[in-house]
């Protein structure tokens, strides 16, 4: 009689295991993640910005996840070949993406067919941080912090006074500039960076509208005088810069930006869980300082806040876009 007690006891406990596990939430399902290694992807070439964050934040994050995180560059197309690949992987917790800006946001306006629904196809995982622009000049009797200036002598001269624009973001930054400033520049659409560089810094055109990383240097050696910068408020990454917004140009903010993303459909418990490891990162000090000496402003943001500011970044630049006509392909 014992031996079928505690069979019937046995069998018991084995039917109650089962029913909790056929009840269980679909999260709870993924609570040993990560088991495997894990891929993120950059939709940029080795060595790029974005490259260079995604393996800092790979590196620190492979020390607490216990798990390595592997980065794979997918670039090409501006970024859509990546961000394709990355919008069609697996949504099982073991594929990331390195998201900016221009795929996140720009893209679906500036190309026919990106290859991905940046609104649909995506999750926001964690805000790393702000990539604001600067507008500098290499003419002495324009001073640093000088915008009023600037653009009083646009008025003066409409169409006659050249920027350099070395990116996409660049142009719409100075689309906007140019539209809400009533400052008519002329814009001189470059390929790289590095051209348009040689011609600012050559005497060839008095402007330009670049990274931060990109001008850093060359303000701080004095070979260029940055007017000001696209954030909202002044910048750890150019101290004493004062913002476009604090210079005649109320409310302006354009600046570009890397998050981190999961394919739409990843389970919450994952994303709600990598988006606080990300953002202890952050906190960090150290890893702090190394964002600021690639050119990137720190920002903690978790999943539902990312999703909204990412939406109203989708409509800020699909309308600048839309009403400057800037076409990528």
């Amino acid at each position: 009689m014992k031996g079928s007690s505690t069979k019937s006891k046995s069998g018991f406990l084995k039917r109650l295991l089962w029913g909790a596990l056929l009840v269980m939430p679909l999260g709870t399902a993924v609570a040993a993640w990560p088991e495997r290694p894990i891929r993120l992807i950059v939709p940029y070439a080795a060595g790029q910005g974005a490259d260079t964050l995604a393996r800092l934040l790979s590196q620190a994050l492979s020390k607490t996840l216990a798990q390595p995180i592997v980065v794979e560059n997918h670039g090409g197309a501006g970024g859509n070949i990546g961000t394709g690949l990355a919008a069609r992987a697996p949504a099982d917790g073991y594929t990331f993406l390195l998201g900016t800006n221009a795929t996140n946001a720009a893209n679906e306006f500036l190309y026919s067919k990106p290859g991905y629904d940046a609104g649909k196809d995506f999750a926001g995982v964690a805000m790393l941080g702000l990539l604001p622009m600067v507008i500098c000049s290499t003419s002495s009797d324009l001073p640093a912090n000088g915008v009023a200036q600037l653009i009083e002598r646009a008025r003066a001269r409409p169409d006659t006074i050249n920027v350099g624009l070395p990116s996409t973001t660049a142009r719409v930054v100075y689309a906007e500039f140019v539209k809400e400033a009533k400052a008519p520049l002329f814009g001189v659409i470059y390929k790289s960076s590095g051209q348009s560089m040689n011609d600012v810094l050559g005497s060839q055109i008095p402007l330009i509208i670049d990274t931060v990383t990109a001008t850093r240097a060359h303000i701080q050696s004095g070979k260029l005088h940055a007017l000001g910068i696209t954030s909202r408020q002044s910048s750890a990454l150019l101290p004493g810069v004062s913002p476009v917004s604090v210079q005649g140009v109320p409310g302006f903010e354009v600046v570009a930006w890397d998050a981190l993303f999961a394919p739409r459909g990843t389970p919450e418990s994952v994303i709600g869980q990598m988006g606080r490891l990300v953002q202890a990162v952050l906190q960090q000090p150290e890893f702090r300082q190394k964002l600021l000496d690639n050119g990137v402003e720190p920002v903690v943001m978790g999943p539902s806040q990312l999703d909204t500011f990412v939406q109203a970044e989708r409509g800020k630049w699909g309308s600048i876009i839309k009403e400057a006509d800037i076409r990528a392909d």
